[in-house]
This record gives C-alpha cells, structure tokens and sequence, in this order.
C-alpha cells in the first residue's frame, strides 16, 4: 500500500498514464502486482514512471529479449533525430537510456509474472548489456573527432557476471577495452573512445544512467592503462615479459568472454583464453594458492555474528565459484569439456560425469548454487539482507561444503 501511494504523484501528474489505467484494467493489475511483489520494482517505477507503457501490449509477457530488433529500432530511432537535426549527444544519451529501462522493466515485469526462470533473466540482461555495449560503441565511434576509420579495430571483454551471463538488476559491469590497429595514433585514438564510452555509460542525465563500469580487471589493475593493445593483453595473460597475470587473473579469464570486436578478434581471444586455461600447472600448488585466497576473501568481507551470508559464508556461492575455477584451470587440458563458459552449474555437472567430483557431490552443489541464486535474486528484487539465519538452507550450505571438502580436502 506504501509502495502504491508513493507511486500516486508521479501518476497524476500524466493524464495518459490515468488514461492507460482506465482503459485497460489489465494493465492496472499488473502495476499492482509489480509494486506488490518487491521494493526494488517499486522503486525502478517511480524512477522511471513512463516504463508502464510497455504494461499494455498483451504479447509482452510471453517475449523474451531480441537484441537484434532492439539494436536496429535504437539505430532507426537515431536515423530519424538526424533527419530533423536532433541529433546531439544529450538526445542520444537520453535515447539510449529510455530504451533500455524499457528493456529491463519488460524481463522484471515477466520475472515478477513467473514467465522466467533466473537463470533466463540473468541471459536477457546479458543479452541487453551486450547490445547496449555495442550501439553505444558504434554511437561514441561516429562523434569521435579523432576517428580514422570507418569501423574501430576495437573489443570489449567481459568478466564477472556479464563475463559468465549472470547479470542482475543493477550489477556493474566488468570490463577489460583493447584496440588491435597498427596507427601510429592508436593508442591515443582508443583512449579517447574509451573515455567517451564509459561516460555515456555511466553519466547521469534526465532520464537516469545505463550502467556503472568497473576497470580493475585490467593488466596492472587500478594502475594499468585504460586501454591497452590485444597482443599487450595476450601477452599479460600468457605470462610473456616480465609484466604478467596473477592467479586471480587467470581465475577471472575462467568466465571471461569478447563481447564486442570483429570475427578475427573474438578469435584470438577465445584462443588466448583457451591457452590460459589449458597452460600446465602444478594443482597442489594451485589448490593451496586459491585456498589461501579464499582464506584472504573470508578476512575482507566478515560475516557477522552467527548468520549465515549466502555469498561470502563457508558453503555458499563464492566456495562453490573458487572450486569451479579451481577444476577449470587444474583440469581443462585433460577435459577440454570444462573450457567452455557455460556456467557454473552446467560446469559443475560436467566435472561429475567426468570423474573429478565424487558421485551426488557435483549434482548436490549444483542444485545448491541454483537454490543460493534463487535466494539470491529474491533478495535483491526485495532489497533485503542476503544474510540469513544459521538455520537456514542447511542442507544447500552442507551440498557446498561438501562439494569443497571433496577438492580442497579442508573446511573453507
């Protein structure tokens, strides 16, 4: 009732908005049943009132996200303003920002209606981030002054949760930019792309912001270049010179993926990843380095008193992540199976039929993860604590902690 009292101003200040629910009463349950379900919804709307629009069309709910139409409507959108010479940046920007809070409210409407499992939401806005990377690109590319190319010899690479497509509402976006163009301006050149498109990304306008960009994830992290070239960067990962990736690195590059760049690019990348993963490596020193890790994760981010955190406590999500990584990296070059980015309870089955995990252990913390996600996902729509009572998901936690006692022989 709160949540629908809160969202009364921004209604009456739009006859078409009363219109809308008037004329269609299905409409006007489906924004009940929205500000009902969870806060985070009911905030998104009050951000972003004009979304309700995408309430009326009956087919809605039954659709999943196209990025192939998006990207061509948002480029036919952008056509248009040029025709009429309205097309400056803040007009674009705005453009860009209006499309997608219409494509996040369409999956959390049907993610609130039970039309999407997590898994199918963590895929459509993804599938939504990686379309948005490209127009965006494309868009910063054609205002760039310095441009010397019609297309830039540019890629983006993935880490993290759009790295492994297990985007949530409102996760950041983790990022690594490369160029490979042999311009003696280049590096300049690319730079200056970058900056434009994190800023597109990330400014504040009238209609809000698209997406928040963490860089740590580059070659020398924090300290590194913004942008580097794609031989640097393959260069870094495969341990060549004297500048190389550290473990954790190489851990990240495990759900890693190109999710810009031109065919040949994306190629080289996937081989680069497929080298790291399958380099030789000593697996008990490996097991003690990513133990020893998962120790320094433990001490960073402390659970307090008896609760159990879903994510950062012994048996959840994050021992079951370490341990992937661990199988992935450790055992890819004798099971080419597990080189692919498929996730971690695909992954997690995989190494069972594989022989790597005991029997039910494997299956046991794959279902696990799934139910932790669940928990997961609900707590943020409902912007709630992810940390629970000891009692709680006892039987997930003990999945977890025996899928981690099989690999690493200790309690995490």
């Amino acid at each position: 009732a709160v949540r629908l009292v809160d969202w009364m101003e921004p209604l009456l200040r739009r006859e078409s908005y009363l219109a809308l629910l008037l004329e269609r009463p299905q409409v006007h349950e489906r924004l009940l049943r929205l500000l009902g379900a969870a806060r985070w919804p009911a905030r998104y709307l009050l951000r972003h009132p004009g979304v309700i629009d995408e309430l009326a069309s009956p087919a809605m709910m039954e659709e999943r996200f196209n990025a192939e139409e998006f990207e061509a409507e948002l480029d036919h959108r952008r056509t248009a303003l040029t025709g009429t010479g309205e097309d400056d940046e803040e007009t674009q920007l705005n453009l860009l920002r209006r499309a997608h809070h219409a494509e996040v409210f369409r999956t959390l409407a049907r993610d609130v209606e039970g039309k999407l499992s997590v898994e199918q939401v963590a895929d459509d806005l993804s599938a939504l981030a990686d379309a948005v990377l490209r127009v965006t690109t494309r868009w910063c590319w054609s205002h760039l002054k310095k441009a010397h190319r019609a297309q830039p010899r540019f890629g983006i690479i993935a880490y993290g949760k759009l790295g492994g497509k297990e985007l949530g509402y409102g996760s950041d976006l983790d990022l690594v930019f490369v160029f490979d163009d042999d311009d003696e301006n280049a590096p300049e050149i690319y730079a200056a792309l970058v900056r434009k498109l994190i800023n597109w990304l990330t400014v504040k306008t009238g209609e809000g912001d698209l997406y928040e960009i963490d860089t740590a994830l580059r070659p020398n992290g924090n300290a590194g270049l913004l942008i580097t070239s794609f031989a640097a960067y393959a260069n870094y990962q495969q341990q060549r010179g004297s500048n190389t990736a550290w473990t954790w690195e190489h851990q990240a590059m495990t759900r890693a993926r190109c999710v810009l760049g031109d065919a040949s690019l994306r190629e080289r990348f996937d081989a680069v990843r497929k080298a790291v993963i399958s380099a030789p490596r000593d697996a008990n020193s490996l097991r003690t380095e990513i133990a020893a890790m998962r120790e320094r994760m433990a001490s960073a981010k402390p659970v307090r008193g008896d609760k159990f955190d879903i994510k950062y406590s012994a048996g959840g999500m994050i021992d079951a992540e370490f341990v992937m990584q661990f199988l992935v990296l450790s055992q890819s070059a004798a099971h080419p199976e597990l080189m692919a980015n498929a996730g971690n309870i695909a992954l997690l089955e995989r190494a069972e039929i594989l022989g790597l995990l005991p029997a039910g252990v494997g299956h046991g913390a794959a279902s696990a993860y799934r139910a932790l996600r669940q928990v997961q996902h609900k707590a943020r729509l409902n912007e709630e604590s992810i940390q629970l009572a000891p009692q709680d998901m006892q039987t997930e936690r003990a999945a977890i902690l025996a899928l981690w006692h099989a690999v690493f022989g200790i309690t995490s």
